[in-house]
């Protein structure tokens, strides 16, 4: 498995989930729960963001923990929550462009960076679970994450074309 592969083609899913959708229709709140389209971005960045935390040491890089250190504290659905919160008064575009810029950060200067038998090698994350690796954290924590996310806004579209 290609990891940077994968990240991009669940990158490119979320960006073609967006194309042809109006910003205006991107507070529309009842995408996912009471989330809007902007809530999910959001909360996609935000954990691009966390993304960079879990790679970075691998890669070699030395960065501060915030995400991971909020986790710790809040749990996941409190980190979600909060980090939704953080940018309710950031506009559609910024959202967007804080998701495309921290993705392409990583794609740039982080991804590169793990070494190639580091991705598939078990135990590396004990706190994502011992029997998993880097690469099946991409798989089912981020890919996947990015399908699902999709899937909604393109149950959303589909509702306003019906309207």
């Amino acid at each position: 498995m290609n990891p940077a592969d994968v990240l991009k083609y669940g990158h490119f899913t979320v960006l073609k989930t967006l194309d042809g959708l109006p910003t205006s229709e991107w507070l529309t709140s009842g995408v996912c729960g009471y989330w809007s389209v902007k809530d999910i971005m959001a909360h996609l960045a935000s954990y691009e963001h966390w993304l960079e935390e879990v790679l970075a040491p691998f890669a070699g890089q030395k960065i501060d923990m915030p995400c991971m250190t909020q986790m710790g504290q809040i749990g996941v659905e409190g980190f979600n929550d909060a980090q939704v919160e953080a940018r309710k008064t950031h506009t559609p575009e910024a959202v967007l462009a804080e998701y495309n810029a921290i993705y392409s950060h990583l794609a740039e200067k982080v991804i590169p960076g793990v070494p190639a038998e580091v991705w598939s090698k078990v135990g590396t994350i004990p706190w994502y679970g011992a029997e998993y690796a880097l690469d099946d954290f991409i798989v089912y924590g981020f890919y996947g994450h990015k399908r699902e996310h999709s899937a909604q806004i393109d149950v959303f579209k589909d509702r306003l074309k019906s309207k």
